[in-house]
């Protein structure tokens, strides 16, 4: 039985006890070749060693847990297969990511590249995840992980444009010196060859170069100690993903958007969308040095909120993270609030997106900037608008606005999940992931998998004449 395709940033429960993870592609002239890899991954998204990496010259983990199963081709496809047994994984093992490398091209140059979950038992098909890419010659198709005890997957089509390099060194992976055309060839890290012998892409691939010093940002100085220290920290870790991306020294206006609707209320109790807010700010602060990023709240209305200023992010964070709030029994406006605040009785309680996806267009259409826009766009899903939603973004195409959606928890995002499928768009101007909880996912993932369609969306935009 197939299974039903999955969109970017699902996910899904695992219950087999070992699983295969096999990437198969059309071979042919022109197409370069692929090879899959698994990296076992602590809690702080890092290997603990090499001996971590799974892939063709170090095939089998010390534990045996994780095993390269190696190529096989048949009637024009390709695959190359890692097998995982979960329940050997040890304990400080939280995350596999299951990773692939194109040798002599990229991974645009590679057709019908899907990412297939098998039961390795009962050889069933668990999860189908079909993947696009451009110019990037690694990629991170998916990964397994636990969620309280248990095992799942998510669909994750992040590239890098660094390559196999870039992958590698980002997870700690402790790679070689690039080597002079003359000098001998450095000794490679794993073990020797294995028949067949590898394809030419490095066992240690040769380390990228550091990211630049983050430039300081307007009212940064202004800022407590403590949130400096973490702003600095995060716009290096943004620095570095632009780069690994392709996008060193890219400039844009950011603007933010805030899920509002009741069952958001957890989630702002709770600090999460606080925390969510301040991590975004580093975003703004790397991609546009005025300090300022614009902002939006919705749910049944959209409200614009004042702009984000850096200089004053913990007031703004006090007054203007809430959620919205019933309106039929409204006489005037709420006592109590600050005259910068919106009354969020105004903005009620259900989920129209389609709304703030228009004033945002309409902002953007009156406010022309030098730079492209960047929305980042957060929700807890309940979408249910999907025609509406797809028809703005849809005209929104031929608009410099790149829309990232990121999902916080729940799995029904209607047409956002099914967005980088939908044809007849000149360029994808949608991006869309989903996180279980935002709170354990490190920082470096995070800015990872916001910036990682951005820079491809810049490409293609420019190339149709949009930027």
């Amino acid at each position: 039985m197939t299974a039903s395709p999955m969109s970017k940033g699902s996910n899904l429960p695992v219950e087999a006890r070992v699983v295969r993870a096999e990437l198969a592609w059309t071979a042919g002239a022109g197409v370069p070749d692929i090879d899959a890899s698994a990296l076992l991954l602590t809690e702080a998204g890092r290997v603990r060693d090499d001996g971590d990496f799974v892939f063709y010259n170090q095939p089998r983990h010390a534990t045996g847990a994780v095993t390269h199963l190696g190529k096989r081709s048949a009637t024009g496809t390709a695959t190359d297969t890692v097998e995982v047994e979960l329940g050997a994984v040890e304990p400080a093992v939280e995350r596999i990511a299951l990773c692939a490398s194109a040798d002599g091209g990229t991974f645009g140059q590679v057709p019908g590249l899907v990412l297939r979950l098998l039961d390795a038992g009962s050889g069933a098909e668990i999860a189908r995840f079909d993947m696009d890419a451009g110019t990037e010659t690694a990629f991170i198709g998916g990964e397994l992980y636990r969620r309280q005890g248990r095992w799942k997957f998510r669909a994750v089509g992040q590239g890098y444009a660094a390559g196999l390099a870039g992958l590698a060194t980002d997870f700690g992976i402790t790679v070689d010196d690039p080597v002079p055309a003359a000098a001998p060839a450095a000794a490679p890290v794993a073990p020797p060859p294995v028949s067949p012998p590898p394809p030419t892409v490095p066992s240690s691939p040769p380390a990228a170069a550091p990211a630049a010093t983050p430039r300081l940002t307007k009212g940064e100085e202004r800022l407590p100690v403590d949130m400096r220290k973490r702003l600095s920290l995060r716009k290096e870790q943004v620095a570095v993903s632009l780069r690994k991306h392709g996008a060193a020294g890219v400039t844009a206006r950011v603007i933010l958007v805030l899920d509002a609707s009741g069952s958001m209320s957890p989630l702002y109790s709770r600090g999460i969308v606080t925390d969510v807010v301040e991590r975004m700010a580093a975003v703004a602060a790397q991609l546009d040095d005025d300090g300022e990023m614009q902002a939006w709240t919705f749910a049944s209305s959209p409200a614009r909120l004042p702009d984000l200023r850096l200089g004053e992010l913990p007031d703004w964070l006090r007054l203007h993270v809430r959620v919205g709030e019933m309106s039929l029994f409204r006489r005037g406006r709420k006592k109590g609030l600050d005259p910068s605040q919106v009354d969020m009785r105004d903005v009620g309680i259900q989920n129209e997106e389609q709304k703030v996806i228009s004033e945002v267009r309409a902002f953007v259409r009156e406010h022309r900037a030098s730079a492209p826009t960047l929305v980042l766009f957060f929700s807890d899903g309940g979408v249910y608008r999907n025609k509406e939603i797809e028809r703005e973004l849809r005209e929104a195409v031929e608009e410099p606005v790149f829309w990232q959606f990121v999902g916080l928890g729940r799995s029904d995002y209607g047409v956002l999940e099914r967005f980088d499928t939908l044809p007849g768009r000149r360029v994808d101007n949608v991006g869309f992931f989903a996180v279980d909880d935002i709170t354990t996912v490190p920082d470096a993932e995070l800015y990872d998998r916001l910036l990682s369609e951005f820079p491809l969306w810049i490409t293609a935009a420019g190339r149709a004449g949009i930027l």
